[in-house]
This record gives C-alpha cells, structure tokens and sequence, in this order.
C-alpha cells in the first residue's frame, strides 16, 4: 500500500509526518520525494534544500549521509532566466522506519517557498524488524 504526503514547507521549518502505530508493525520506506516551488515563475531565483530524518533535526543547507537518521535529501533550484532543474532527489532505500518523520527545509536564498510530495510504501515488519526499527529511530542511529 503506498501512502502519500504534500504540503507547502514553510522556509526554516521541520514539518512532522505522523506515521507511528500502537504495535510497530507497520513500516514504511520512502518511494519517491518530489519538490516544486509556491509559484513557479512568479520568482526570479529559488533554491531550496529539503531533508528527511527518522529524528528531529537541526534545519542547515548541509547534507551528510554519514547522519543514519538522514533518509532522503533533495535540492530544487530555479534560476533567474526561470528554467527550472529538476529537483536532484537522493532516497536512502533500503532504510525501513516505523516511527515519525521529519522534513525539514531552508531555502537558500530565501525567495520562494517549496512545495513537497512524498509516496510512502507501507511494508508488514515481523516483530524482530519492528524492534530494529524502533530501536534505530529511539537512539538515531544505524
């Protein structure tokens, strides 16, 4: 089953996606995070850093996949001619998480907000994954 979240990301926010269940049982991996800015064109330049942690974070433009609770990171970026690129997404795959998230956002030079989309799967843990992942996301680390 796969869940979807969007939402407009307020700059120098963390935004919380409620995922925890009573058992743990039920966990997620991230399929797909997408970004777009509030007003594509309206805004000369526009770069925004998006993160995914599996713990509260610090909000920084800095992205350091030695962090075990960083499981996602995107840039989206608009230039003055307003081409937009592509957002350049890095989803960590095989990380499995039973608990909240966080996404957290600066946007780098401060002129537009950013839109997001994510797509969640929804997979079954046995009890032994369950507690890995528990475990995982009380201490933030691998």
């Amino acid at each position: 089953m796969i869940k979807t979240f969007r939402g407009l990301l307020q700059n120098n926010t963390s935004t919380r996606i409620r995922l925890g269940t009573n058992d743990g049982l039920t966990g997620y991996t991230i399929k797909k995070l997408e970004l777009i800015s509030e007003n594509p064109g309206a805004t000369p330049h526009n770069e925004n850093v998006v993160k995914v942690f599996t713990t509260p974070h610090a909000i920084t433009n800095t992205i350091n996949f030695d962090d075990p609770t960083l499981i996602a990171a995107a840039f989206y970026t608009q230039d003055a001619s307003r081409i937009y690129n592509p957002s350049t997404t890095i989803i960590v795959d095989n990380v499995k998480f039973n608990q909240d998230i966080y996404i957290t956002v600066l946007q780098v030079d401060e002129t537009g907000l950013c839109n997001f989309y994510l797509e969640l799967e929804q997979v079954k843990l046995d009890i032994n994954e369950a507690t890995v992942a528990t475990l995982k996301d009380m201490r933030g680390r691998e």
